[in-house]
């Protein structure tokens, strides 16, 4: 069982996009009667067809954190160029101290892939890829370096024309 699926909660809403709680953490704040405490929440929206967003909520409690993450998530959605079920080409996609080593596999392979890089790419609609997380394990940089990865994606005739050299 992967990291994030132990607390994870899937949630599918009216407009046919689905919200993962990939990553709750907990931040204290000294004060004069004690420790305030607050929560941030990562989310990752998609509709598991080549559109998936990334959102960080910060609240003082974690349903509140969860839903501005999730309302974060809904606005910073992109789209992510697909050759059928895998991505055309390698990437790597860096972001603060991680990076994200994203390669196509062949078809029935299934995600390959740990940690927050592995939701980001169920949501998208990925079915067959080796993901490889390099350098940090923190789950918001790895899901950044992964969308910066997916980012650089071109199509399969742009990849075509690069190689050629025109």
């Amino acid at each position: 069982m992967a990291a994030y699926q132990k607390k994870a909660k899937k949630r599918e809403n009216e407009s046919g996009l689905e919200d993962l709680v990939v990553d709750i953490r907990r931040c204290s704040k000294v004060v004069k009667g004690g420790r305030r405490f607050s929560f941030s929440a990562v989310v990752v929206v998609g509709d598991r067809a080549g559109q998936v967003g990334l959102g960080l909520g910060k609240a003082k409690e974690v349903a509140e954190a969860i839903a501005k993450g999730t309302e974060i998530a809904r606005k910073n959605i992109f789209s992510v160029p697909l050759k059928g079920a895998t991505i055309s080409h390698r990437v790597v996609g860096r972001y603060g101290g991680a990076r994200v080593l994203l390669k196509p596999a062949s078809p029935g392979k299934g995600i390959v892939a740990g940690g927050g890089v592995r939701a980001l790419l169920e949501l998208s609609g990925i079915k067959d890829i080796y993901a490889k997380a390099l350098g940090s394990r923190n789950p918001f940089n790895l899901i950044k370096a992964g969308i910066e990865g997916l980012n650089r994606i071109k199509g399969e005739e742009a990849a075509y024309r690069l190689r050629k050299g025109e």
